[in-house]
């Protein structure tokens, strides 16, 4: 009678992809945290601003003082290296996500999809086996020591980073991106770039990277995972993050996407590869033991978060309007370079006692990255109407009430090249909406204006 193994996403499998993927990870985080460092990023994002602009449900949330968030991006630092050698790992993934998702949540105006990104996958790796190999804690404490482990770490990694790219694809699935915009005139602007600034400003050059990019991201997952593609995957993703770094200069993603990206190849490749540094595979075995309960509940763990990584990319398709104009559902669901917004604003605040109508500069009470993200998206200006009507009525030495202060805006912005028309009704008293992820804000004006080629 044969003898049942256990599912093949329980099975053992070369714990060198896992160590990989930790030391690749905890390095670029080490490095990203030297550059907010260096670049002056924590004080002008967290230290600067007077106001910061919240996400639902966290608005409680509000740095630390002082300098306690430069303190922050130190401990985050020590943390990334903790990852890197795999030093106190758990300590060190854990005080990681809590400090990093902690300053993301922060600010919006400095969303990018990265930075989600970092968040999802320190997360995700308190609960990965990766130090048991290679690592400082293996060396303190041999009895850590494993080659193997289960199947099922490396395919949530996979798994997620498959999202990003699938999702990434989906998302450039709409009129604007088919018809070549906002890349038509973001590489007008590069003629002027030596040697390569005729190519680049070509329109064919944009067509090309529309579509490809399109097909990249939509096939990338696939390709990855069959044997007989997986190389030809693998160059055609690096070779597409690098042409993005090189036009766009966005930082970290590209750099961290070609790493992650090496963990659909076998998992033993980085023995392979490193034979004459990384040990050869003893096939020592130390897995966790094999159980009924330990299965349904990690079938319910794993299936409930890959449930929750598909909803919030697809949630956009609950509101109505395009949600790189309303910004509904736009967050959360890798919605890459897909826009170019401009915008022209004015707000007034209005004393409704003495009928005094107070035309507001909105420049000196923002930073400018804050003040650029603001005009075009809807929730951020009504953020910024509630923070007007709260400094009014502080300086107002508490006389006014908020019933007492309207402050309105006309703004008119353009997506992707399209004239100017107003974003949201001009006559809405902002200090009246609340943060809702529901229902759709109907005080957005839909999107009416024809797309134009630059």
């Amino acid at each position: 009678m044969a003898v049942l193994g256990p599912p093949s996403w329980l099975r053992p499998v070369d714990i060198a992809g896992l160590v990989w993927f930790r030391v690749c990870f905890g390095s670029i985080m080490v490095w990203e945290v030297c550059r907010y460092l260096a670049y002056g990023r924590v004080y002008a994002y967290y230290i600067e601003p007077d106001f910061h602009f919240s996400y639902h449900g966290f608005q409680w949330l509000i740095p630390l003082p002082g300098y306690g968030m430069i303190a922050l991006f130190i401990g985050l630092g020590v943390a990334a290296v903790g990852i890197t050698l795999g030093a106190y790992y758990r300590l060190a993934t854990t005080l990681f996500f809590l400090g990093f998702t902690y300053a993301f949540l922060l600010e919006q105006a400095t969303y990018l999809n990265h930075l989600y990104l970092v968040c999802l996958l320190s997360f995700i790796m308190i609960v990965l086996p990766a130090h048991r190999s290679m690592s400082v804690d293996a060396w303190r404490d041999p009895s850590l020591r494993t080659d193997r482990v289960e199947a099922w770490t490396i395919w949530l990694l996979r798994a997620q980073i498959g999202a990003v790219y699938f999702f990434g694809g989906v998302a450039k699935l709409n009129a604007d991106w088919l018809a070549g915009m906002p890349l038509l005139a973001w590489m007008d602007t590069r003629a002027d770039w030596a040697v390569i600034g005729g190519l680049l400003a070509w329109d064919g050059t944009a067509w090309f990277m529309a579509y490809a990019g399109l097909l990249l991201d939509l096939l990338a997952l696939p390709l990855l995972l069959i044997r007989r593609t997986r190389g030809h995957a693998l160059v055609a993703v690096m070779v597409f993050h690098l042409c993005n770094e090189l036009l766009f200069s966005i930082g970290i993603f590209p750099y961290l996407m070609v790493g992650a990206s090496l963990i659909y190849l076998e998992p033993d490749w980085p023995r392979r590869v490193l034979s004459s540094i990384v040990p050869a595979d003893r096939h020592r075995v130390h897995l966790p033991q094999q159980t009924r309960a330990r299965r349904v509940g990690l079938r319910l763990l794993l299936g409930g978060w890959l449930a929750v990584q598909v909803f919030l990319p697809l949630r956009h398709h609950l509101y109505p309007g395009n949600p790189s104009w309303t910004e509904e559902g736009h967050l959360l669901a890798w919605h890459m370079k897909l826009r170019s917004k401009v915008s022209r604003a004015a707000f007034t605040l209005t004393d409704t006692v003495t009928g005094v109508r107070y035309p507001i500069e909105t420049t000196p009470l923002l930073t400018e990255r804050q003040h650029r993200k603001m005009v075009t998206r809807p929730e951020l200006i009504r953020q910024f109407a509630h923070y007007l009507e709260d400094r009014y009525i502080a300086q107002t030495d508490g006389t006014r009430r908020p019933e007492d202060v309207v402050v309105t805006a006309r703004i008119r912005a353009g997506l992707n090249g399209r004239r100017l028309q107003p974003l949201i009704k001009s006559t809405v008293d902002l200090t009246e909406l609340q943060s809702e992820v529901w229902p759709p804000a109907d005080w957005i004006v839909p999107l009416t204006m024809p797309l134009e080629r630059p």
